[in-house]
């Protein structure tokens, strides 16, 4: 048996030996060190004989012991190496809290005890677990949608902290299932069970009274493939919800009765509810209350004639203010009563009648008003004549219909000259209240007499065919004995005959019935030279059975035109025509006509022929090209095409002539621009490329801008390459770096594609030159009208030696005059005598 555990013992050494080896143990650094404070995190369930850390032991130290949480599972050798013999286990003790000392060789401390730390850290290794195997709860119908009213609870011993204890709901399973919509959900977090919209809409007792459902829970938030997990099962019963809306509620407007009356009621399923009315309308006067009874009341009289009816909710919520449903619907309709007389349309109905209208003839509807209820005993509308003023002929000329407010001629047909208006009153009565409404008929007079004209021949007349129109070339008149100022007296006035081209037209003056014949369109000798002209009156009223026009509402006249000469006329005034540039010359482009209004012969010739291109026949207006034509010039050439008459007073017109000119590939490309700055950098340290642009002229449909491009000799292809970026653009670039410092002139090919291709060859001027800041640098040469360096320093010479010889002059002068000055100066004390 000793000889077991001494075996035992050793394996065990060896085997920490090894780990402590293969794992770097006993190297200074993060495995090992001196005795300090620590803390330490360890995997809770890892295999046993696990190293933590290697002390180290500083003399007279030369062992360690350790105290404290060991479970007797966490050890420590006399060298200092600190391990655990067996799995740790979070769930037993998450902390180990310990106490190593340093000891010598008598086992005395000589350093510590330092208290040392192990976290145990969690791993998974717990199963979630429901707190009861089978729930049940209750809900009911129509509950408000996502408000929980049970729960589920699981729990896990991992730690809550890691995705290890986060533990997920989930409903796997609804039984019934119905149209495989689901009718319960749950807070995945929480555990929370609450009705999905579709719930709250379908979940009827009637029809499924209960439902089971299989809910699962997992942890590590349920997005690992090794998480644990649980399940149970909810029994679920639906009970009746009596949370529902009354039936609509009639209440009768003015009551009298003390206030508030109680309308109606709602009931919440559970006590404790709180209540409150919701007024959608926003109304200024909001005559319902509810107390927390659920009793709803009306707490004033209500006017129907101010308002109908009443929409507003119910709304039900619990002691934190949320609502636990959703609101009622309460309906309040009010009841009318007789509480309204009827009123008229206004002050005064006024209503026509014709003098010669027959008994029994309809002349009008009086239509009076009731506010309270239409189609109701309360707004029935009774109506009665109960006075005619005058009455003459006699009294009771009118009827109206007892119901339908309508009047009706009763006795005979009127007459204007007996009396011109009638006044009638009216007595408007439902069943409570009386009105009287003012009612005036006027008799109106009737066309019985017909528009008689003043003169029968208005005689003969002479215009030229100039005359401008709208002139007034006639007044004419006539005259109608009915009332002035009516439909039966106004006159309008037409032409029957002689002017079928509507050349003419009359306007009446609706004050005097006066007629002014006025020119409408332009009189044409060549067309019409005399108009036999007949006028009719007639009044836009008809004329009663038995009256007829005859020839008194007739007259005549005759206009006779005179000739004047007039401009030829073209057929049309532009004249538009689309040719190809490339028409050959002496080509016919089109054909003008004129016409002289008098016959005469026309000559043709054109006028604003800048460029020379075209020619006219005179006698036949056919146009020819004589030269060359050029979009490129001109695409749209406008020209003035002239007609003359040949004899009379060789009067003249003018046409537009526009000839578009269509393209044709007849220019070869050429460069955008002139390339005047291309240069490289001298000496190139590498291949460089420069980038251009091609045009041409011709139209760019036609072309479709796809130049190609190539250069302009062989000789040139072993030191430059020219590439194509797209239609337009292409680069130059250099194929090394040997070039002189030198202007280059690149020949360079381009082809158009047209049909047929053209070719142009342009010229790039490149420059090797030295640079200053990525810029060309030359010596300035000399500019016209400025001097070179040299110039300057010559001119700046001479300047200096012609300012030193005036100078020398000035300064010489001055010298001469001191010396005279000096002379003078002593010949003038020589003559003086001596004083003594």
């Amino acid at each position: 048996m000793k000889k077991t555990t001494v075996m035992q013992a050793c394996l065990h050494c060896l085997c920490l030996f090894t780990l402590y080896l293969t794992t770097g143990y006993g190297q200074e650094g993060k495995f090992s060190g001196p005795l300090k404070p620590m803390t330490f995190s360890v995997f809770e369930g890892q295999e046993p004989t696990q190293i933590i850390f290697q002390f180290k032991a500083s003399p007279p130290a030369v062992t360690f012991k350790l105290t404290g949480e060991t479970d007797g599972i966490i050890q420590i050798q006399p060298d200092g190496l600190l391990y655990h013999n067996a799995a740790l286990d979070r769930e037993t003790r998450a902390v180990h809290k310990l106490q190593v000392s340093a000891l010598d060789v008598h086992g005395n401390t000589v350093e510590g005890p330092v208290p040392i730390i192990i976290e145990v850290k969690d791993i998974n290794d717990n199963r979630p677990a429901f707190l009861q195997p089978k729930y049940e709860g209750s809900v009911r119908q129509n509950s408000r949608p996502g408000k929980p009213f049970m729960y589920v609870n699981a729990t896990d011993l991992d730690d809550p902290a890691t995705p290890n204890g986060q533990l997920v709901y989930q409903i796997i399973m609804q039984l019934p299932k119905v149209s495989n919509v689901m009718y319960f959900q749950i807070n995945n977090k929480t555990g929370a069970i609450s009705l999905t919209p579709e719930g709250s809409r379908e979940l009827d007792p009637l029809k499924n009274p209960s439902y089971k459902l299989m809910v699962s829970v997992k942890d590590m938030e349920g997005q690992n493939e090794n998480s644990f997990s649980d399940s149970t099962s909810v029994d679920i019963t639906v009970k009746e919800n009596i949370w529902k809306a009354p039936e609509p509620v009639e209440i009768e407007e003015n009551s009298t009765s003390p206030h508030p009356i109680k309308i109606t009621q709602v009931r919440w399923n559970d006590p404790g509810a709180l209540y409150s009315l919701m007024d959608m309308e926003k109304l200024s006067r909001f005559p319902f209350l509810i107390d927390q009874e659920g009793d709803i009341y009306v707490t004033q009289p209500l006017d129907r004639e101010e308002k109908d009816a009443y929409v507003f909710y119910a709304v039900a919520k619990d002691e934190h203010g949320k609502p636990l449903a959703t609101p009622l619907k309460i309906q309040v309709k009010v009841k009318d009563i007789n509480d309204n007389p009827p009123t008229c349309p206004s002050i005064m109905t006024v209503l026509e009648v014709q003098e010669n209208e027959q008994i029994g003839s309809s002349i009008g509807t009086l239509l009076a008003h009731d506010m309270d209820e239409e189609n109701t005993i309360n707004s029935v509308l009774g109506y009665k004549i109960v006075d005619q003023t005058p009455k003459v002929p006699g009294d009771g000329l009118f009827l109206v219909h007892t119901y339908l407010g309508t009047f009706q001629l009763a006795m005979q047909s009127l007459r204007k000259q007996d009396a011109p208006q009638y006044n009638l009153t009216v007595e408007v009565s439902d069943k409570d209240f009386k009105t009287l409404c003012l009612v005036q008929i006027h008799i109106i007079d009737i066309n019985d007499q017909i528009p008689i004209f003043e003169k029968a021949d208005y005689g003969n007349l002479t215009l030229p065919e100039d005359t401008a129109v709208g002139s007034v070339i006639l007044t004419i008149q006539a005259t109608d004995a009915d009332e002035p100022l009516t439909g039966s007296s106004k006159i309008l006035y037409r032409i029957t005959q002689g002017d079928s081209e509507g050349r003419l037209e009359i306007e009446t003056d609706p004050e005097t019935n006066t007629g002014y014949v006025k020119i409408k369109k332009p009189l044409d000798f060549e067309t019409v030279a005399f108009h036999n002209i007949v006028f009719q009156a007639e009044n836009p009223e008809p004329l009663v059975l038995g009256v007829q026009y005859n020839a008194s509402s007739s007259a005549t006249f005759r206009l006779i035109v005179t000739d004047v000469n007039e401009a030829p006329q073209f057929s049309q005034q532009v004249y538009q025509v689309k040719v190809s540039e490339d028409m050959a010359k002496g080509t016919k482009v089109a054909n003008v006509t004129a016409k002289d209004p008098e016959g005469l012969n026309i000559s043709y010739s054109l006028r604003g022929d800048k460029r020379s291109w075209l020619k006219i026949d005179p006698i036949t207006g056919e146009i020819f090209s004589v030269a060359p034509l050029d979009r490129e010039a001109e695409s749209l050439y406008r020209i003035q095409v002239v007609a003359t008459e040949v004899g009379g007073s060789s009067l003249s017109s003018t046409a537009q002539f526009h000839l578009t000119l269509t393209d044709v590939n007849d220019n070869p490309p050429r460069l955008v621009k002139e390339y005047t700055g291309l240069f490289f950098c001298y000496p190139p340290k590498a291949p460089g490329s420069l980038i251009f642009e091609a045009t041409d002229d011709d139209q760019e449909s036609l072309r479709g801008r796809h130049f190609t491009f190539s250069l302009g000799s062989e000789s040139l292809q072993k030191d430059w390459e020219v590439s194509k970026i797209n239609g337009t653009h292409a680069s130059l670039s250099t194929k090394h770096t040997g070039f002189e410092e030198r202007v280059y002139n690149i020949s360079i090919r381009i082809n158009d594609g047209g049909r047929p291709p053209l070719e142009g060859t342009v010229s790039l001027p490149v420059t090797f030159c030295k640079c200053v800041e990525d810029r060309c640098f030359q010596a300035a040469g000399r500019m016209p009208g400025i001097p070179t360096v040299g110039m300057a320093v010559g001119i700046l010479l001479t300047t200096f030696l012609v300012i030193g010889i005036v100078l020398a002059v000035v300064f010489f002068q001055i010298k001469k005059t001191q010396g005279q000055h000096n002379v003078e100066s002593t010949q003038t004390a020589e003559a003086k005598p001596l004083r003594t």
